[in-house]
């Protein structure tokens, strides 16, 4: 019996992302600062950034550049604020954070399912009585 490991790409992009990670937080600790959210922000722009990250994060004073901030923007902006508001203001507000890692995970993974249920489709085909047969397939 032969098993043979084959990589695939996106699995190569995940590794590449990885490591292109590790080597910005080595080259570039970290340091978190020690904001007050509601001295920068306020109640407006929290739900702003909720409901419309992309807009908000574009057309907001937050700070943006780089490769990561580019991804996190495109890929998961929710995970982006997250990130952002940890790095700004956990020292002072960490149930602001604590709520915005609560809406990212579960935002992005909800976003990412209804995408899957919108563009997929299943035929369920009853053959005898007692099989089922399901065949998936991409809408078009």
């Amino acid at each position: 019996m032969n098993i043979e490991k084959s990589w695939s790409s996106s699995s190569v992009v995940v590794v590449g992302l990885a490591l292109i990670g590790l080597l910005t937080l080595v080259g570039y600790p970290i340091h978190f600062e020690d904001s007050n959210y509601w001295e920068y922000h306020g109640v407006f722009f929290l739900i702003s950034v909720t409901l419309f990250p992309r807009l908000t994060l574009l057309f907001s004073s937050v700070p943006f550049g780089g490769f990561g901030w580019w991804l996190g923007f495109f890929f998961a902006p929710r995970i982006l604020v997250a990130v952002l508001a940890t790095i700004h203001f956990w020292k002072n507000n960490p149930v602001l954070v604590v709520i915005s890692w609560v809406v990212a995970l579960s935002g992005e993974t909800n976003e990412k399912r209804v995408i899957t249920k919108k563009y997929t489709r299943r035929e369920t085909v009853v053959i005898d009585d007692d099989v089922i047969e399901a065949d998936y397939e991409i809408k078009s």
